[in-house]
């Protein structure tokens, strides 16, 4: 499998990814395994914190890229997140031109950008520490959240900031910022999101999607977005699991 994730962006494959929010060393290893592309380690909305993730990374043991999803778009979060050694980072709520250029900043060492330097598993606790600080820069993805109407009404200024990988569409919480939470198919938030997908398109910057079942991961993959997140660890099991109870609870009472 090539795990260059920034390169699979750039030659615009479809990835698809799913999110982590089990503290699990084992279930992060079993969806590793089943052949993702990627996954998003979440921190942003879950209980787990950066040594959960780091022991994540290191029982996926390279096999698919990591990428973890901050609290918020803060310095000490994304830091502290890159030091995990992860592929990526995800950064929520970007809702401008200059937020988007500091969560730029943040993750680039200088000249390119600002990031603090420090000694961690990123760099093998300093054993290459010169060849990781020499070479991050061109490896790492940078994603950047659209997930508010004022994310959508400054699209255009936020994919003119240098160094976004991909540009990733919250619809949830998008709906949400329109005051029709939860409503993703009603028209107003579809037409947010054709917006955001079509200023990408113009800048040449992958768009990128969170989708809850196989249907809106076809239809999202359709409508031309190449990095997509499948629903979440928790979801997997709590729906197979209630699929098969279900169906043999049925056949019982036949």
């Amino acid at each position: 499998m090539n795990n260059n994730l920034k390169m699979r962006l750039k030659s615009r494959e479809t990835l698809i990814g799913t999110l982590v929010t089990i503290p699990s060393t084992e279930v992060a290893e079993i969806l590793s395994l089943a052949g993702f592309d990627y996954l998003w380690i979440e921190l942003e909305h879950s209980a787990m914190d950066f040594d959960d993730a780091q022991r994540l990374i290191q029982a996926v043991g390279g096999r698919c890229p990591c990428v973890i999803r901050v609290p918020e778009n803060k310095e000490v979060w994304i830091k502290k997140a890159l030091d995990t050694g992860c592929n990526g980072i995800v950064i929520p709520q970007v809702k401008t031109a200059e937020e988007a250029r500091k969560a730029v900043e943040w993750c680039l060492y200088p000249p390119e950008g600002k990031r603090s330097v420090g000694v961690s598993r990123a760099h093998e606790y300093g054993m290459k520490f010169q060849d990781y600080v020499s070479r991050i820069n061109k490896e790492l993805v940078i994603i950047l959240q659209a997930e508010h109407i004022e994310s959508v009404q400054n699209i255009a200024s936020i994919t003119a900031v240098p160094g976004i990988d991909v540009v990733f569409i919250g619809p949830f919480d998008l709906s949400g910022s329109m005051n029709l939470l939860g409503q993703i198919t009603h028209p107003h938030v579809q037409n947010a999101i054709k917006t955001i997908k079509q200023q990408c398109s113009i800048s040449n910057i992958p768009a990128g999607i969170f989708t809850i079942d196989t249907d809106s991961a076809k239809k999202a993959i359709a409508d031309g977005f190449s990095f997509i997140a499948l629903n979440m660890d928790a979801a997997f099991l709590w729906n197979y699991s209630q699929s098969i109870l279900k169906d043999i609870r049925n056949s019982a009472q036949k």
